[in-house]
């Protein structure tokens, strides 16, 4: 796998307060968080790209999606916590890390990541976070969908339960890019 870093970007996916303090699978929250620093600071030393994308809603969540489907998301007449899209400070954020905010499950949608992306020659997208199924599923088609080539680092993403990770690590991903392991993905940035 040959990576040049500095036309590449990690976009981590939803490595916040409140998505992080869930129970996550096959790997642990934590072990999810501490990988994608490494990937993290990795690139940042190569003079690449990280991107950290949160999800938050504004009071009552009027920016939130709200179709009728057979299952809604839980939502209070408050909005989501205070603290809800704070980056989690094991993450190691950086001053100069992008940061996007989302308002669904994809990061391209709505935001201006396809535009910072391109105007910083970026091509290569490493992807990391929670959930795997939907936040960095969604993300990876819409950046596939735009010509950018992709990177999963299945160790550095989790779900909320076994199957809602395997499969689009099967079947999906592999369509998509190439699926390695995060010591995978170092050994490439080195």
């Amino acid at each position: 796998m040959d990576i040049d870093p500095t036309r590449t970007a990690l976009v981590a996916i939803d490595l916040q307060k409140g998505i992080v303090a869930n129970s996550t699978a096959p790997h642990a929250a934590a072990d999810v968080v501490t990988r994608s620093r490494a990937i993290a600071d990795a690139l940042r030393a190569a003079g690449g790209t990280v991107v950290l994308v949160t999800v938050d809603f504004h009071k009552g969540f009027v920016d939130a999606l709200a179709q009728p489907a057979d299952i809604s998301s839980p939502r209070s007449s408050d909005g989501p916590p205070a603290d809800f899209a704070e980056i989690v400070p094991v993450l190691g954020a950086q001053d100069d890390d992008l940061r996007i905010v989302k308002r669904q499950w994809g990061a391209f949608f709505g935001t201006e990541l396809d535009l910072q992306l391109r105007r910083r020659g970026i091509d290569t997208i490493i992807l990391t976070g929670i959930a795997t199924h939907m936040g960095v599923e969604s993300t990876a088609r819409s950046a596939w969908e735009l010509g950018y080539r992709l990177i999963f680092a299945e160790d550095a993403m989790a779900s909320f339960g076994d199957m809602l990770h395997a499969f689009p690590i099967a079947h999906i991903f592999p369509r998509l890019g190439h699926v390695r392991k995060t010591d995978e993905v170092l050994a490439a940035l080195n």
